[in-house]
């Protein structure tokens, strides 16, 4: 993953997202997926924004397919707002950075 953006696991997700005291935004995609290609930009420039206030990672689901199962994933690319262990906000498709940074500013 490049720069500031994580790079979340069905065997880390608990400690690196659900248990962080900091909002967690979690990109579900796949390397196949088309429109979560489009998206990627957009995760880099919000980490980069965002770098020390909120984590910023993505989780490929074809290899954390637990993770994805859990969080009821059926279409990516599915961006989810963790707080506090619970997901507070979460968008279906190419979402574009103005609506994810509002949300994400209502969170902190």
């Amino acid at each position: 993953m490049a720069g500031n953006v994580a790079e979340f696991t069905d065997a880390g997700f608990k400690s690196d997202v659900v248990d962080s005291q900091q909002p967690v935004l979690v990109d579900f995609w796949a390397p196949w997926c088309g429109p979560c290609k489009m998206l990627g930009p957009t995760i880099e420039e919000l980490a980069n924004t965002y770098s020390g206030r909120v984590r910023i990672g993505k989780v490929n689901i074809d290899d954390n397919q637990q993770v994805a199962s859990d969080y009821g994933i059926s279409s990516i690319p599915t961006v989810m707002i963790f707080k506090g262990g619970q997901v507070v906000d979460r968008f279906v498709g190419v979402t574009p950075k103005a609506k994810l940074s509002a949300a994400i500013d209502s969170h902190l």
